[in-house]
Protein backbone atom coordinates (compact mmCIF):
# COMPACT_ATOMS: atom_id res chain seq x y z
CA UNK A 1 0.00 0.00 0.00
CA UNK A 2 2.44 2.71 0.82
CA UNK A 3 4.28 1.71 -2.40
CA UNK A 4 1.79 2.62 -4.21
CA UNK A 5 1.95 6.17 -3.06
CA UNK A 6 2.98 8.28 -5.82
CA UNK A 7 1.91 12.01 -5.12
CA UNK A 8 4.93 14.33 -5.59
CA UNK A 9 6.96 11.94 -8.00
CA UNK A 10 7.85 13.73 -11.54
CA UNK A 11 8.56 11.73 -14.17
CA UNK A 12 10.75 13.92 -16.86
CA UNK A 13 9.71 13.87 -20.22
CA UNK A 14 8.41 16.15 -23.53
CA UNK A 15 5.26 15.77 -23.20
CA UNK A 16 2.82 18.65 -24.67
CA UNK A 17 2.09 19.04 -20.85
CA UNK A 18 5.30 18.88 -19.71
CA UNK A 19 6.15 21.88 -21.43
CA UNK A 20 3.45 23.94 -20.28
CA UNK A 21 4.21 27.04 -17.68
CA UNK A 22 3.90 25.82 -14.37
CA UNK A 23 1.54 28.95 -13.68
CA UNK A 24 -0.32 28.11 -16.34
CA UNK A 25 -0.71 24.38 -15.18
CA UNK A 26 -1.66 25.12 -11.42
CA UNK A 27 -4.66 27.41 -13.00
CA UNK A 28 -5.33 24.98 -15.01
CA UNK A 29 -5.85 22.24 -12.09
CA UNK A 30 -7.28 24.63 -10.57
CA UNK A 31 -10.39 25.11 -13.05
CA UNK A 32 -10.26 21.70 -13.77
CA UNK A 33 -11.41 21.14 -9.96
CA UNK A 34 -13.94 23.50 -10.29
CA UNK A 35 -15.25 21.64 -13.76
CA UNK A 36 -15.15 18.48 -11.87
CA UNK A 37 -18.52 20.13 -9.67
CA UNK A 38 -20.53 21.36 -12.44
CA UNK A 39 -21.75 17.93 -14.84
CA UNK A 40 -24.77 17.06 -12.71
CA UNK A 41 -25.75 14.54 -15.52
CA UNK A 42 -24.24 11.26 -16.81
CA UNK A 43 -22.98 13.18 -20.00
CA UNK A 44 -21.48 15.61 -18.31
CA UNK A 45 -19.78 12.78 -16.70
CA UNK A 46 -18.49 10.90 -19.62
CA UNK A 47 -17.32 13.82 -21.02
CA UNK A 48 -15.16 14.79 -17.94
CA UNK A 49 -13.98 10.80 -18.07
CA UNK A 50 -13.28 11.24 -21.96
CA UNK A 51 -11.29 14.71 -21.33
CA UNK A 52 -8.89 13.33 -18.27
CA UNK A 53 -8.21 10.07 -20.36
CA UNK A 54 -7.36 12.03 -23.15
CA UNK A 55 -4.70 14.10 -20.95
CA UNK A 56 -3.49 10.90 -19.29
CA UNK A 57 -2.35 9.62 -22.93
CA UNK A 58 -1.45 13.50 -23.65
CA UNK A 59 1.05 13.42 -20.75
CA UNK A 60 2.87 10.40 -22.13
CA UNK A 61 3.06 8.50 -18.44
CA UNK A 62 2.06 5.31 -17.91
CA UNK A 63 -1.65 5.00 -17.29
CA UNK A 64 -0.58 2.57 -14.71
CA UNK A 65 0.76 5.39 -12.54
CA UNK A 66 -2.09 6.85 -12.03
CA UNK A 67 -4.07 4.04 -11.46
CA UNK A 68 -1.28 3.44 -8.42
CA UNK A 69 -2.10 6.34 -7.40
CA UNK A 70 -5.98 5.51 -6.51
CA UNK A 71 -5.21 2.54 -4.54
CA UNK A 72 -4.36 4.63 -1.05
CA UNK A 73 -7.75 6.25 -1.19
CA UNK A 74 -9.65 2.85 -1.97
CA UNK A 75 -11.49 2.95 1.83
CA UNK A 76 -12.13 6.55 1.85
CA UNK A 77 -13.92 6.23 -1.68
CA UNK A 78 -16.05 3.06 -0.44
CA UNK A 79 -16.97 5.05 2.95
CA UNK A 80 -18.37 8.03 0.82
CA UNK A 81 -20.02 5.87 -1.39
CA UNK A 82 -21.74 3.97 0.96
CA UNK A 83 -23.03 7.11 2.56
CA UNK A 84 -24.67 8.52 -0.81
CA UNK A 85 -25.83 5.23 -1.44
CA UNK A 86 -27.71 4.29 1.68
CA UNK A 87 -28.43 7.51 2.43
CA UNK A 88 -29.79 9.55 -0.17
CA UNK A 89 -33.81 9.82 -0.32
CA UNK A 90 -35.31 9.40 -3.59
CA UNK A 91 -37.22 6.48 -5.19
CA UNK A 92 -36.55 3.04 -3.22
CA UNK A 93 -35.40 0.05 -4.74
CA UNK A 94 -34.45 -1.92 -2.07
CA UNK A 95 -34.93 -2.18 1.34
CA UNK A 96 -34.26 -4.36 4.05
CA UNK A 97 -33.95 -3.49 8.05
CA UNK A 98 -31.81 -0.36 8.32
CA UNK A 99 -30.63 -0.47 4.82
CA UNK A 100 -32.69 1.58 1.80
CA UNK A 101 -31.25 1.97 -1.34
CA UNK A 102 -32.54 4.74 -3.86
CA UNK A 103 -32.17 5.48 -7.64
CA UNK A 104 -30.74 8.73 -6.76
CA UNK A 105 -28.19 7.18 -4.18
CA UNK A 106 -26.79 4.94 -6.84
CA UNK A 107 -26.61 7.74 -8.80
CA UNK A 108 -25.09 10.28 -6.66
CA UNK A 109 -22.23 7.39 -5.94
CA UNK A 110 -21.45 6.77 -9.05
CA UNK A 111 -21.00 10.59 -9.79
CA UNK A 112 -18.87 11.23 -6.32
CA UNK A 113 -16.82 7.93 -7.00
CA UNK A 114 -16.00 9.48 -10.32
CA UNK A 115 -15.56 13.21 -9.14
CA UNK A 116 -12.60 11.61 -6.61
CA UNK A 117 -10.97 9.57 -9.26
CA UNK A 118 -10.61 12.62 -11.48
CA UNK A 119 -9.52 15.07 -8.40
CA UNK A 120 -6.94 12.43 -7.89
CA UNK A 121 -5.96 12.45 -11.15
CA UNK A 122 -5.88 15.88 -11.95
CA UNK A 123 -3.78 17.09 -9.25
CA UNK A 124 -1.20 13.76 -9.48
CA UNK A 125 -1.01 15.20 -13.27
CA UNK A 126 0.60 18.28 -12.14
CA UNK A 127 2.79 16.92 -9.96
CA UNK A 128 3.91 14.40 -12.51
CA UNK A 129 4.59 16.79 -15.28
CA UNK A 130 6.37 19.51 -12.94
CA UNK A 131 9.35 19.09 -11.36
CA UNK A 132 9.47 20.41 -7.94
CA UNK A 133 11.76 23.42 -8.13
CA UNK A 134 9.64 24.81 -11.28
CA UNK A 135 6.49 24.18 -9.75
CA UNK A 136 8.11 26.19 -6.77
CA UNK A 137 8.92 28.74 -9.04
CA UNK A 138 5.67 28.72 -10.57
CA UNK A 139 3.37 29.38 -7.84
CA UNK A 140 5.57 31.86 -5.95
CA UNK A 141 5.68 34.20 -9.30
CA UNK A 142 1.41 33.24 -9.66
CA UNK A 143 1.40 34.32 -5.92
CA UNK A 144 3.79 36.95 -6.40
CA UNK A 145 0.99 40.24 -6.08
CA UNK A 146 0.17 39.20 -2.71
CA UNK A 147 3.64 40.56 -1.39
CA UNK A 148 2.47 44.12 -1.57
CA UNK A 149 0.31 43.35 1.76
CA UNK A 150 2.86 41.40 2.96
CA UNK A 151 2.31 37.86 2.47
CA UNK A 152 5.64 34.98 2.91
CA UNK A 153 5.05 33.85 -0.95
CA UNK A 154 8.43 32.45 -1.04
CA UNK A 155 8.84 30.94 2.08
CA UNK A 156 5.13 29.58 1.56
CA UNK A 157 6.42 27.89 -1.84
CA UNK A 158 9.37 26.47 -0.51
CA UNK A 159 7.56 25.12 2.54
CA UNK A 160 4.86 23.55 -0.16
CA UNK A 161 7.74 22.46 -2.77
CA UNK A 162 9.82 20.75 0.64
CA UNK A 163 7.03 18.45 1.23
CA UNK A 164 6.43 17.08 -1.83
CA UNK A 165 9.74 16.85 -2.55
CA UNK A 166 10.33 14.48 0.87
CA UNK A 167 6.97 12.42 0.67
CA UNK A 168 8.72 9.93 -1.92
CA UNK A 169 11.35 9.87 0.69
CA UNK A 170 9.45 9.18 3.62
CA UNK A 171 7.53 6.88 1.86
CA UNK A 172 10.59 4.57 0.94
CA UNK A 173 11.86 4.92 4.27
CA UNK A 174 8.61 3.63 5.66
CA UNK A 175 9.03 0.96 3.47
CA UNK A 176 12.38 -0.18 5.03
CA UNK A 177 11.31 -0.18 8.23
CA UNK A 178 8.29 -1.91 7.65
CA UNK A 179 10.55 -4.86 6.13
CA UNK A 180 12.81 -4.65 9.07
CA UNK A 181 9.93 -4.80 11.28
CA UNK A 182 8.18 -7.65 9.66
CA UNK A 183 11.89 -10.03 9.45
CA UNK A 184 11.64 -9.13 13.26
CA UNK A 185 8.20 -10.80 13.29
CA UNK A 186 6.12 -7.93 13.23
CA UNK A 187 2.71 -8.46 11.64
CA UNK A 188 0.70 -5.27 10.68
CA UNK A 189 -1.94 -7.35 8.79
CA UNK A 190 -3.48 -9.47 11.36
CA UNK A 191 -5.60 -9.01 14.82
CA UNK A 192 -7.98 -5.93 15.37
CA UNK A 193 -7.52 -2.47 14.40
CA UNK A 194 -6.31 -1.85 18.17
CA UNK A 195 -3.68 -4.27 17.85
CA UNK A 196 -3.06 -3.23 13.96
CA UNK A 197 -2.43 0.50 15.72
CA UNK A 198 -0.29 -0.44 18.29
CA UNK A 199 2.06 -2.26 15.69
CA UNK A 200 2.35 0.81 14.18
CA UNK A 201 3.98 2.36 16.83
CA UNK A 202 7.32 0.33 16.48
CA UNK A 203 7.29 2.26 12.48
CA UNK A 204 6.26 5.89 13.94
CA UNK A 205 8.85 6.37 16.42
CA UNK A 206 11.74 5.37 14.09
CA UNK A 207 10.32 7.28 11.39
CA UNK A 208 9.70 10.37 13.07
CA UNK A 209 13.56 10.30 13.96
CA UNK A 210 14.14 9.68 10.51
CA UNK A 211 11.97 12.87 9.21
CA UNK A 212 13.36 14.79 12.56
CA UNK A 213 17.39 14.23 10.78
CA UNK A 214 16.05 15.14 7.75
CA UNK A 215 14.80 18.78 8.54
CA UNK A 216 18.19 19.12 10.66
CA UNK A 217 19.91 17.88 7.54
CA UNK A 218 18.09 20.57 5.07
CA UNK A 219 18.16 22.98 7.49
CA UNK A 220 22.32 23.24 7.93
CA UNK A 221 22.89 22.52 3.90
CA UNK A 222 20.41 25.65 3.79
CA UNK A 223 22.55 27.79 6.07
CA UNK A 224 25.75 26.45 4.35
CA UNK A 225 24.79 28.09 1.43
CA UNK A 226 23.32 31.33 2.60
CA UNK A 227 19.74 31.00 2.22
CA UNK A 228 18.31 33.81 3.46
CA UNK A 229 14.49 33.14 2.35
CA UNK A 230 12.96 35.58 0.00
CA UNK A 231 15.42 38.64 -1.19
CA UNK A 232 14.60 41.19 -4.02
CA UNK A 233 17.70 40.69 -5.37
CA UNK A 234 17.31 36.95 -5.98
CA UNK A 235 17.90 35.80 -9.24
CA UNK A 236 16.36 32.89 -11.54
CA UNK A 237 17.86 30.65 -13.63
CA UNK A 238 14.70 29.91 -16.01
CA UNK A 239 12.72 32.77 -17.25
CA UNK A 240 8.97 31.43 -17.34
CA UNK A 241 7.56 32.94 -20.78
CA UNK A 242 3.73 32.62 -21.19
CA UNK A 243 3.31 30.91 -25.13
CA UNK A 244 0.28 30.31 -27.56
CA UNK A 245 0.37 26.34 -26.40
CA UNK A 246 -0.60 27.73 -22.84
CA UNK A 247 -3.66 29.77 -23.95
CA UNK A 248 -4.82 26.92 -26.06
CA UNK A 249 -4.70 24.84 -23.05
CA UNK A 250 -6.60 27.41 -21.19
CA UNK A 251 -9.15 28.08 -24.49
CA UNK A 252 -9.86 24.51 -24.05
CA UNK A 253 -9.95 24.11 -20.25
CA UNK A 254 -12.60 27.39 -20.33
CA UNK A 255 -15.24 25.91 -23.63
CA UNK A 256 -15.41 22.19 -21.40
CA UNK A 257 -16.63 24.24 -18.77
CA UNK A 258 -19.03 25.73 -20.81
CA UNK A 259 -20.16 22.56 -22.31
CA UNK A 260 -20.60 20.77 -19.05
CA UNK A 261 -22.98 23.82 -17.95
CA UNK A 262 -24.76 23.56 -20.83
CA UNK A 263 -24.90 19.43 -20.87
CA UNK A 264 -26.54 20.03 -17.12
CA UNK A 265 -29.90 19.88 -19.80
CA UNK A 266 -28.85 16.94 -21.69
CA UNK A 267 -30.70 13.79 -19.76
CA UNK A 268 -30.16 9.73 -20.69
CA UNK A 269 -32.40 7.45 -19.21
CA UNK A 270 -33.47 10.72 -16.70
CA UNK A 271 -30.29 10.81 -15.28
Amino acid sequence: MIKDITLGQFFPGSSFLHRLDPRMKIILVILYIVALFLPSTVVGYLLTILVTVFLMLLSKIPIKMYLRGLRPLFFIACFTVILNLFYTGGDVIFSFWIITITKQGIVNAVFMLTRIMMLVIATSMLTYTTSPIVLTNGLERLLSPLKVIKVPVHDFSMIMTIALRFIPTLLEETEKIMSAQKARGADFESGSIINRARALIPILIPLFRSAMNHAVELATAMECRCYSGDNKKRTHLVKFKLRFADFEALIFLIVLMVILIFLNNIRIFGV
